[in-house]
Parts: C-alpha cells; sequence; structure tokens
C-alpha cells in the first residue's frame, strides 16, 4: 500500500518525453498501454498517414478522426491495416519496457493483465516479448508468466469490490 496507499502506481511512470497522455502525465506508462492511450496514438500515427497520401482503416479521413477507438485500431489490425498494426507494435514495445521495469524490481512469478491486453494480447505480444527479453533481467525474465486476466471486463468490478472490502474493514469510509 505505501505510506499512503499509492504504492505500486506503475502506469503513472513516465516512459517517455512525448507520448499519449494517461494518469495525467504524457508519455506515462499508462497512456502507451491503455485504450483511451492507444486511442491517442491512434489518432496520431492516422493524421501522419493521411498527410502522406495513405489511408488507414481506421480513420480514412480527417474529419473520421472522433470515431478512432482502441477496438476501431485492433480491427483494423487484424484486417491488416498497416498504421493500425504499427499503433499496437508500438503499444506492445512500451508494455514490453514497463514490464520489464516491474520484472526486474519486484521479480514477480506472474504479471496478470486486463483490460487492452486481455482483450487484444496478439497484437502486441511478440513486441513486448521482445522489449522484456532485451530489458529486463534474463533470470526473473525466465520466472515470470504474463498473462490476460481471466476476469475479462469484470476486472475492474472485481477491484471496485476489493477496494469498498478494504475500506470497510479499516472503517474508512474516505478510503
Amino acid at each position: 500500500e505505501g505510506s499512503n496507499g499509492n504504492a505500486g502506481e506503475i502506469g503513472h511512470v513516465r516512459m517517455a518525453q512525448y507520448g499519449p497522455v494517461g494518469f495525467g502525465k504524457q508519455g506515462s506508462f499508462e497512456g502507451f498501454a491503455s485504450g483511451g492511450g492507444i486511442a491517442q496514438a491512434g489518432k496520431t500515427m492516422a493524421l501522419e498517414a493521411l498527410q502522406q497520401g495513405k489511408k488507414p482503416l481506421y480513420c480514412d479521413h480527417i474529419s473520421k478522426m472522433d470515431t478512432v477507438t482502441a477496438k476501431t485500431i485492433a480491427i483494423a489490425a487484424k484486417q491488416g491495416d498497416e498504421t493500425a498494426i504499427e499503433v499496437y507494435k508500438q503499444t506492445g514495445r512500451m508494455l514490453g519496457m514497463g514490464l520489464s521495469i516491474l520484472v526486474d524490481i519486484i521479480n514477480p512469478d506472474c504479471i496478470v493483465i486486463g483490460s487492452i491486453y486481455q482483450r487484444d494480447a496478439g497484437l502486441m505480444q511478440e513486441e513486448m516479448e521482445k522489449i522484456m527479453k532485451q530489458e529486463a533481467i534474463p533470470a526473473s525474465l525466465e520466472a515470470v508468466e504474463v498473462r490476460p486476466a481471466l476476469l475479462g471486463d469484470s476486472i475492474g468490478d472485481a477491484a471496485a469490490l476489493a477496494l469498498a472490502l478494504t475500506c470497510a474493514e479499516r472503517n474508512d469510509l474516505v478510503c
């Protein structure tokens, strides 16, 4: 938990000077590895592609920027769209960098990832693993398994319930 309940906020770690905003910080781990961050990166890459005369499947005109989501990018990536594939490769690389930090610092035997990874691991896993092999301590990397959450989209509900139970145990309504 840490001294005030903020331990483990890996999402706030800045992974790059520039990049998608997540957790209120540009270039944060949350920015790169969340659905909202993927949509931000996808919009940036779509704008670049459009200016080069390309038309990504998930955004074939600048007027459609508001329709870009992690889901629309994933669908396009699964259909072979180069820009969409690159968005998810970037996500995989940054996910690999962030997970390497966790592997090196806490040496876990398992890392369970929900949300976007649980839905679309196949689009980012190869890049994630490549970076983890480059960055993490080899012996620690051999001991860890990275897998998608089995709870699917209900992981947020379970986390909220766990927090509520913790607060109730402490008799802390502000928790």
